[in-house]
């Protein structure tokens, strides 16, 4: 009798050990974004981990290291085949990767979208509103051309491909604010988010005689400033999106007029609090969150120096 009792109470208390591991463990996430090198996907990053740590979740950081449907699919691959319970993912191509992730959310893994949804239904989506991002980015470059008397001519954009849903409302919205104008929108060429690739683009616009370029992410814009910096034009006006130490240090110099800049770490963080909810049990309704965007210029940026160095004084 006792050593019956005996195993039944380390059975119990292996037990109670097991399910104290699992809670410490927290809840496995997967984070796969469209790449692990731009600054703003590693933004992404650090807003995730902050929610994990807060919420004792673990969250992998798994992108590959270009932008590459290939890639991104065996990401969620493997991340399903890793018992991870939920996905946090920027689709590089809605359409690519959707077949991968149907089949993740059909084996129970909660599919939470980031910056770039695909064409599979999710628990909740974080990102900007990229198609009204994407017409205040036209309506900068509008006013900085007439400030300059210029109210007609060529306009190049650099976008990254013709699949990437963030990138190409970003397109269309900044189409649509030259809408009623005399600037000619040139054919959009693509350079894959690389900035090598975005300045060799940009460079040939500006043989062309462009008044103005529109990078459509990180790689496209910094390749855009370092094209009109090479020119040595003043006359070119480079508006952009997303935020890297390279992509201000071209607006300081006055080689970018402006960036539209998201708020990736609120992707991020917001997008690990919606999977932990998930994983909970709780619907989410698959509603779509706006992170927000602001214009960073060269006054801007002049103006947050000022108030750094008064606080630090």
């Amino acid at each position: 009798m006792k050593k019956k009792m005996f195993a039944v109470l380390m059975a119990a208390a292996m037990a109670g050990t097991m399910a104290m591991t699992v809670s410490a463990a927290g809840e496995k996430i997967a984070l796969i974004t469209m790449d692990s090198i731009d600054q703003h996907w590693i933004s992404l990053n650090e807003g995730a981990q902050k929610a994990a740590e807060e919420l004792d979740a673990e969250v992998t950081f798994m992108s590959p290291n270009t932008k590459d449907d290939a890639q991104q699919i065996e990401c969620v691959n493997n991340a399903v085949a890793g018992g991870y319970q939920a996905i946090l993912v920027a689709a590089n191509g809605p359409d690519a990767i959707s077949s991968a992730l149907k089949e993740a959310s059909d084996a129970g893994v909660k599919i939470v979208y980031v910056d770039s949804p695909a064409n599979v239904e999710a628990e909740a989506t974080f990102s900007t509103d990229n198609k009204a991002a994407g017409t205040t980015a036209g309506e900068e470059m509008i006013k900085a051309l007439e400030e300059k008397g210029i109210t007609s001519g060529k306009i190049g954009i650099i976008n990254v491909n013709a699949a990437t849903d963030s990138t190409v409302n970003r397109e269309e919205g900044f189409r649509a604010a030259f809408d009623g104008t005399d600037f000619e929108i040139m054919e959009t060429q693509y350079g894959e988010g690389d900035a090598a690739k975005s300045q060799t683009i940009a460079e040939n616009y500006i043989t062309q005689g462009v008044v103005g370029i529109f990078g459509c992410n990180e790689g496209s814009t910094t390749g855009a400033g370092n094209a009109i910096k090479a020119s040595g034009s003043s006359d070119i006006v480079g508006v952009g999106f997303d935020k890297s130490d390279a992509i201000l240090n071209l607006i300081s110099d006055g080689y970018l007029l402006a960036t539209m800049a998201q708020n990736p770490d609120v992707m991020g963080y917001e997008g690990v609090k919606a999977a932990v909810a998930a994983i909970g049990g709780e619907s989410l309704g698959g509603e779509v969150t706006d992170t927000g965007v602001s214009v960073v210029t060269a006054d801007s940026l002049a103006g947050a120096e000022a108030e750094t160095e008064a606080v630090t004084e």
